[in-house]
């Protein structure tokens, strides 16, 4: 039985935004689960902080322009999502958008969008808030592209498989899509010393055990760009989702991403199920 029984989207004005609802629908029926579309943007008075100067004047225009750039995406959802019953809408009026952390807390999988800086107007949210929410929330996440997601619930899964924390929650996570696939590969690390072998035969082993036959793919010796080998290798193998761990740290209220983290979520392709 699947553990997937509450889902929280996050919705912004974005072009992207809508894109999330079929794909968050789609899960949801995959799964029996209900999903929160929790509408979170960054107020315009702290986009837009000259206007603090101002704000005595600029404040109410502001806030009117808040609420007709949510009440433009409400409409979209209500009409994109009429016959979805799964789909119920919400809006986070405290802290926003960095509440939506909090309610995080308290669902089984967090869905997100791939962040765009080529967008007009890219600061519904700030740039680090998919890599805030993955490594604050520790829920699971899934992170779908800018370039148009399919559903993630295709034939063929991609594991990026490392001996870490964060791998191993990602697998976990990722078990109820797992049981689906028809296909499921597995990419390792190679290394001189045997231990992406060591590696192999235990990931195998345990996925095994969980009713699948996976294929493993060792990382080519050389390989220095393992984010651009992933991606490559999700294309070969026609993956429709991608599962692996998130790795960063926090320097004060930044967060600073391992190389492949950034990569991939800069540069994926497909949708990418990720754990901190």
């Amino acid at each position: 039985m699947s553990a997937i029984k509450s889902i929280l989207l996050h919705v912004d004005s974005s072009l992207g935004s809508p894109k999330r609802f079929a794909v968050a629908n789609e899960v949801a029926e995959a799964f029996g689960a209900d999903v929160t579309a929790l509408y979170a943007t960054t107020p315009s008075i702290v986009r837009y902080p000259y206007a603090l100067e101002a704000a005595q004047a600029a404040g109410p225009l502001m806030q009117q322009y808040d609420e007709e750039r949510r009440d433009k995406v409400k409409a979209t959802f209500a009409k994109t999502t009429a016959s979805m019953p799964r789909m119920h809408w919400a809006e986070l009026r405290e802290d926003p958008p960095w509440g939506f952390v909090r309610r995080a807390f308290y669902a089984d999988l967090v869905i997100l969008g791939q962040f765009d800086p080529s967008e007009k107007d890219p600061h519904d949210v700030p740039p680090d808030f998919v890599p805030s929410v993955v490594i604050d929330s520790g829920r699971p996440a899934l992170v779908l592209p800018n370039i148009g997601a399919a559903p993630p619930l295709g034939r063929s899964v991609l594991i990026g498989w490392k001996e870490t924390r964060e791998a191993a929650r990602a697998v976990t996570a990722a078990l109820p899509w797992l049981q689906l696939a028809s296909h499921v590969h597995v990419a390792l690390w190679h290394s001189e010393t045997g231990e992406s072998m060591s590696n192999s035969i235990d990931i195998e082993k345990f996925l095994r055990g969980h009713g699948m036959t996976p294929k493993v793919h060792h990382y080519p010796n050389g390989v220095s760009d393992i984010a651009a080998y992933l991606l490559s290798l999700a294309a070969d193998v026609s993956a429709g989702l991608i599962v692996m761990g998130c790795y960063g740290h926090s320097r004060m209220r930044e967060w600073v991403l391992g190389g492949t983290t950034r990569t991939i979520m800069d540069s994926m392709t497909v949708p990418v199920l990720m754990t901190h």
